[in-house]
């Protein structure tokens, strides 16, 4: 039976490709599929696999002045009128939200509506926004065991995993890259804005501290912003590293199977694509988070083994370049470490979701409690 479903996401990256490969899911499966997001989609809206696309106001909360708490109530109020508007002419079986203060306005008018509601949580630690959304949805989707659970919620949650692009299952699972005593290394960096800037700082630093032996194996592939490109360059030219760097990579699924080692932020989209590809890792949680999500997701990899978080604050040059020589002095533990990260991949997310979707759809009730 064709159903007409409604998603929801913030417009940046880590929101939308979950949603994405829900979208490709459920359009496969014969279902109706449009978005509602802000204008930061406007890069992914062409690859987004939606019948229409409905640009939705929306602010996040950016201190607690009295005049912030204004701007942003009003932008929600009007985005809630925009969402209740396009729900009503719509019609949707399901709303499903993904995350980020662009969702409040959609997953609220479903409320305000009554219309069945799924909201996907990606990260540990669930965020502020789905927080506030959570007691009113008929399930909860979570991608790994929250750390700071709602008890109440607990009948409605269904574990189905993070659903990854189908870029990313083109390589899942791919064999672990060869990596002997005298062959190339594949080292991947990369890490959004933020991240990109520290690791440019940090990278090209470590790296010039290898021996020459081993420096003159790697292979990199880095992301960086646009302003910190040629400084960047420019430093691995002066200590002899070769090296690929852009802004943006559009194949970064090949370039992570491709990898032997990757070092990068831990948000749950990386972590996600990291596991079902599975590859080690050095995770740098983004540092002053409040909800200190990343190091949840981060810490979560690390027990079963599948890769080693620090602190940015804690991962100087020095260091670095100590963990990189013992690393690939030692192949083994790299791939025991691939096969970790491996073993936690979900490949199935997306089919457990769309499942998921389906039965709200379909009027049922979620009572099975944390696993689907």
């Amino acid at each position: 039976m064709t159903r007409t479903i409604l998603l929801t996401a913030g417009g940046t990256g880590g929101h939308l490709f979950p949603a994405q490969a829900l979208a490709g899911e459920l359009q496969r499966r014969g279902h109706v599929v449009e978005l509602a997001t802000d204008e930061r989609a406007d890069k992914y809206g062409a690859a987004f696999p939606a019948r229409k696309v409905h640009l939705i106001a929306s602010e996040t909360l950016r201190g607690r002045s009295p005049v912030n708490l204004a701007k942003t109530a009003i932008s929600l109020a009007k985005g809630t009128l925009q969402a209740r508007a396009v729900l009503k002419n719509l019609k949707p079986e399901v709303v499903v939200g993904f995350g980020g203060y662009p969702t409040f306005p959609p997953m609220f008018a479903a409320r305000l509506t009554r219309t069945p509601s799924i909201l996907h949580e990606s990260n540990a630690v669930m965020g502020r926004a789905n927080k506030m959304l959570a007691g009113s949805v008929s399930a909860l989707a979570t991608s790994l065991p929250l750390v700071n659970a709602d008890p109440e919620l607990e009948a409605r949650t269904v574990e189905t995993g993070n659903p990854v692009r189908d870029a990313v299952m083109d390589v899942a699972g791919s064999a672990y890259p060869v990596l002997n005593e005298t062959g190339p290394i594949h080292l991947l960096v990369f890490g959004g804005s933020q991240g990109a800037r520290f690791f440019s700082d940090c990278v090209p630093s470590a790296l010039g501290q290898l021996p020459l032996a081993l420096k003159s194996r790697i292979h990199l592939v880095q992301q960086c912003r646009a302003e910190d490109l040629e400084r960047v360059r420019a430093a691995y030219q002066a200590c002899g590293v070769e090296a690929n760097l852009h802004t943006f990579f559009q194949d970064m699924p090949a370039r992570i199977s491709n990898a032997h080692l990757v070092i990068s932020r831990s948000g749950a989209s990386t972590l996600s694509e990291l596991t079902v590809i599975g590859r080690p890792s050095i995770l740098v949680p983004l540092p002053g988070a409040i909800d200190q999500d990343q190091l949840a997701n981060a810490q979560g990899l690390a027990k079963v083994g599948g890769a080693w978080p620090v602190a940015q604050k804690d991962l100087t040059p020095e260091r670095l370049c100590e963990d990189l020589v013992h690393l690939f002095d030692s192949p083994n533990i790299l791939k025991t470490a691939a096969d970790a990260a491996l073993s936690q991949g979900k490949p199935d997310a997306v089919k457990r979701l769309a499942d998921l979707v389906e039965r709200v759809a379909a009027g049922e009730a979620i009572v099975e409690g944390t696993h689907s």
